[in-house]
């Protein structure tokens, strides 16, 4: 696995890359994973990783992108029989590197479409107007995927968008899935006491990468909403950490939420981040731009209700209609929806319940299965393998 980012930077790609490479060691399968390197020298971690020398990403410096020259003498080690397989994970440097290796040890190269590009890029580079950057986006994956023996996508959604570009090469859907330990029960009411907030005051979460594409804006307009129509001293608390934060706190100050919102910053998965979770009466999520989404599988693994508007990946975990409250984009309609929810303890209880249930049915088993499986399609030379599931 070739990826630009990777732990200790934490987003979905890393998630989805540990996951995997966990189940597929698990299943007996070797993974070799060649990273960024982010602090310290280059070589071979404790956990096995290869680290690379990288840079640092102008627009986004917790980002990091591999340098060219130092990967491909990395990767020059390699010899035919080394590897079965390429599976990059990143659309940049690590993409063409990938495939130069590929096809110079003559194995299949495939890479999982993680970001949805279209709707982030003018976040960042504000250059130019949002519709440019849309067609920048399209045409650049359309080019990048054609180059693949395999494509993996998240969700039907991206899978459907993708298509639409014009992509043509052999896709298909695996979601990245729970790992069956992910999570722990969390003491909630401790996680309150810690930060003030009072056993019996509503409150929200909202965990992810505080990143403008996450829409967490749409979120302090729903709290402020509820503030004004019968919950002034709503709290929602924020977990993570990203370079929208700032300007969060900023319209935070401008609606008058100075007291309703706690911005806690990273949590380490385990005890911490599970009492988080379960701290809130409820999660909320209004992303439009997941491939996939696994917040919402992992508040409710933990019993807590989710309230989401159903967008690209978001859709396929909320098509079931358990475990959550599907809200419109929006503030009126969502903040309906939320208001609903905190005044119906049943709703919760049930809601709650479904969702620790269903979220069951996500563990990464089966998607690391499907992964093999997709695996060995390609290495029997099935680049056009039917189905596309």
């Amino acid at each position: 696995m070739l990826s630009d980012v990777y732990f200790p930077r934490v987003n979905g790609v890393s998630t989805s890359m540990q996951t995997f490479r966990c189940e597929l060691q698990r299943l007996g399968h070797t993974v070799r994973v060649v990273a960024p390197v982010y602090d310290g020298a280059p070589g071979t971690d404790a956990s096995g990783i290869e680290r690379v020398v990288a840079r640092q990403v102008l627009f986004d410096p917790e980002d990091r992108m591999l340098r060219w020259r130092p990967l491909v003498r990395h990767l020059a080690t390699l010899r035919p029989g080394d590897i079965d397989l390429v599976h990059v994970q990143t659309p940049f440097v690590a993409h063409y590197a990938g495939l130069r290796l590929a096809r110079r040890l003559g194995v299949p190269c495939v890479e999982t479409y993680h970001t949805f590009f279209e709707e982030y890029l003018f976040h960042y580079l504000p250059i130019l107007p949002r519709a440019a950057w849309r067609a920048v986006a399209r045409l650049f994956s359309r080019r990048q995927c054609n180059q693949l023996d395999g494509l993996v996508v998240p969700s039907q959604a991206m899978r459907e968008v993708l298509r639409r570009y014009g992509v043509c090469v052999s896709m298909r859907v695996i979601p990245t899935g729970m790992p069956s330990d992910a999570f722990q029960e969390g003491d909630g009411a401790a996680f309150r006491a810690r930060h003030g907030i009072a056993p019996d005051q509503p409150t929200l979460v909202f965990v992810g990468r505080v990143a403008f594409e996450k829409n967490i804006e749409f979120l302090l307009r729903v709290v402020a909403e509820l503030r004004q129509g019968g919950y002034p001293e709503l709290v929602l608390i924020v977990a993570g950490e990203g370079p929208a934060q700032e300007a969060l706190r900023r319209l935070g100050v401008a609606l008058g939420l100075t007291e309703n919102l706690r911005f806690v910053g990273y949590l380490a998965r385990g005890a911490e981040l599970a009492s988080c979770y379960q701290a809130g009466d409820a999660f909320v999520f209004a992303s439009r731009t997941e491939t996939q989404g696994l917040v919402l599988l992992e508040a409710m693994s933990l019993g807590v209700p989710v309230v989401s508007t159903a967008y690209m990946g978001t859709r396929d975990i909320l098509a079931a209609g358990q475990g959550a409250l599907v809200a419109e984009d929006d503030v009126a309609a969502f903040a309906a929806q939320v208001r609903r929810l905190l005044a119906d303890p049943q709703l919760r209880a049930r809601l709650g319940a479904e969702g620790r249930t269903y979220a069951r049915q996500w563990t990464a088993a089966g998607p690391a299965q499907a992964l093999l499986a997709f695996y060995a399609a390609l290495l029997a030379g099935q680049t056009a393998v039917d189905g596309d599931e």
